[in-house]
C-alpha cells in the first residue's frame, strides 16, 4: 500500500520565535511542530524581521537563516517607515520578501500552499505574494488582527480582499470564526481549529516543594504576558488592596512596568507585587504549577495559550470572558469569568473561585480536552484537501 508523502508548505508570518524574541509568536511554531511531528507535513518556515532605516533602532541581530527544532526558517528583512500609514505596510511587507518565498520554489521545494499567520499586515501580503507565484493560500486569524486592526476602514478592506483570495482560513475560536463571516466570508471557508497546550511540558509539579524554591508565601495570583494596558494586569495589582494577604507574580516586560511599579507603591501593595521578567518557556510550568490562580483581565484575546498552559498546570484560572477565553474556561474546573474589567469583579471572581476551590487534577483533566492532536488533524484536512485539488505533480 503506497503511503502518501508529507504535505510541503511554507509557513509565513512575523509573529514567529528567534534568538532576540524566544517567545515571539511561540504559538505559531508550537502548532507547527505538533504538525511537522505528525509525520503528515513539512514546511520551511519564511519569518520577516521589521528594519528601521536611519539608524532609528539597534540593527537586529537575528540570523538570516537559522535552523529551530529541526525546521529551516529565513528571517528577510522589511522596512517600518516612519510616518507611514499602517495601510502601506502589507505592500513593503511583500515586496521585501516575495524574493525570499520564490528562492524556495526556485530551489526545488515546490509547497503545496502558503501557511500564513494573523491576517495584518501578514495576511494581506501573503495573499499579494500567493497571487503572483499562483500558489493557494491559507491564512489563520488570530485575534486582534481582525477584531481591532479590522475597525480601520483601510486594513478592513484589505483583509477582507485577502480572506476572498484564501482558499481556506483558520480561526483559533469560534467567536473569531464569527469575525471573520461578518467581513463578508462564506462560513464554508472558515474553520475553527483552536490553540492546543503541549501536556508533557505542561503539567502538574510538586506544589510545595516549588513554592518553597521559588519563594511563593500564602496565596498567589500568577499573571503572564507583555506588561501592556490591554493585557489588564493593571486589574490584578488594584485587586490586592481588597485581597489582604493575597500575592501577585507578574511574568513578562512591556511598556507599562514603571506605571504598575507607581500603583502598586501608592495603593501600598508594594511589599506583594513580584515582576519575575520574561521567563523561558521551558521554566513557566513551575510558576503556573505553583500559583493558586492564573489571572487574565485582558481587554482581547484570541485563543491564549497562557489559559491553557496554567490549566494543564492544574492552576484554575480567573478571566475576562473575551474572545475564546468562555470556550476553554467553560467550567467551574477551569476557573470563574469575571463578570466586568475592574479590581471589583477580579475580587469577587477570587472570592467565588476559592469559595469553593477546584481539585487541580479535575483542572487538568479539563485542560487534556485541548490537546494539539485535533488541531493537527484539522490542519491536514485542509492542506490535503489542497494537495488533492492541485493533482499529480
Amino acid at each position: 500500500m503506497a503511503i502518501d508523502a508529507p504535505i510541503r508548505l511554507l509557513t509565513y508570518s512575523t509573529l514567529y520565535p528567534n534568538p532576540e524574541q524566544p517567545r515571539h509568536g511561540v504559538f505559531v511554531e508550537q502548532r507547527l511542530r505538533h504538525l511537522i511531528g505528525s509525520g503528515g507535513a513539512v514546511s520551511r518556515v519564511v519569518a520577516p524581521i521589521p528594519w528601521f532605516p536611519a539608524g532609528r533602532q539597534r540593527r537586529s541581530e537575528v540570523p538570516r537563516v537559522e535552523q529551530r527544532h529541526g525546521i529551516p526558517v529565513t528571517h528577510p528583512r522589511y522596512p517600518i517607515l516612519p510616518g507611514i500609514g499602517m495601510a502601506v505596510a502589507p505592500f513593503l511587507l511583500a515586496a521585501a520578501t516575495k524574493r525570499e518565498v520564490a528562492a524556495q520554489l526556485r530551489s526545488g521545494y515546490d509547497f503545496v500552499a502558503i501557511d500564513a499567520h494573523y491576517f495584518y499586515p501578514d495576511g494581506v501580503a501573503a495573499a499579494l505574494i500567493a497571487r503572483s507565484l499562483n500558489k493557494p493560500l491559507v491564512v489563520t486569524a488570530r485575534g486582534s488582527d481582525v477584531n481591532v486592526i479590522s475597525r480601520y476602514l483601510v486594513p478592513r478592506r484589505q483583509i477582507a480582499w485577502a480572506a476572498r483570495r484564501c482558499a481556506a482560513i483558520v480561526t483559533v475560536s469560534q467567536a473569531l470564526g464569527k469575525a471573520v463571516i461578518a467581513l463578508g466570508i462564506p462560513a464554508d471557508r472558515v474553520t475553527t481549529l483552536r490553540n492546543g497546550v503541549d501536556l508533557e511540558s505542561f503539567r502538574p509539579v510538586d506544589r510545595a516543594a516549588t513554592r518553597r524554591r521559588l519563594g511563593f508565601d500564602g496565596p498567589t495570583l500568577l499573571s503572564v504576558g507583555h506588561l501592556a494596558e490591554h493585557k489588564g494586569h493593571q486589574v490584578a495589582v488594584e485587586a490586592l488592596a481588597a485581597l489582604p494577604g493575597v500575592r501577585l507574580v507578574m511574568a513578562g516586560d512591556g511598556p507599562m512596568e514603571a506605571r504598575l511599579r507607581r500603583l502598586a507603591r501608592t495603593l501600598g501593595v508594594t511589599d506583594r507585587v513580584r515582576f519575575a521578567g520574561i521567563l523561558p518557556q521551558e521554566e513557566l510550568l513551575w510558576w503556573y504549577g505553583a500559583a493558586d490562580a492564573l489571572v487574565l483581565a485582558s481587554s482581547r484575546e484570541g485563543m491564549p495559550n497562557v489559559v491553557l498552559e496554567s490549566l494543564a498546570c492544574g492552576t484554575p484560572v480567573l478571566a475576562t470572558p473575551v474572545g475564546g477565553v468562555p470556550e476553554i474556561v467553560s467550567e467551574p474546573a477551569a476557573g470563574v469569568l469575571m463578570t466586568g474589567r475592574d479590581a471589583a469583579s477580579l475580587v469577587e471572581a477570587y472570592r467565588t473561585l476559592f469559595g469553593s476551590p477546584p481539585d487541580r487534577a479535575a483542572t487538568r483533566r479539563h485542560a487534556e480536552r485541548f490537546a494539539w492532536q485535533p488541531t493537527t488533524e484539522g490542519q491536514l484536512r485542509i492542506f490535503g484537501a489542497l494537495r488533492a485539488r492541485a493533482g499529480p505533480g
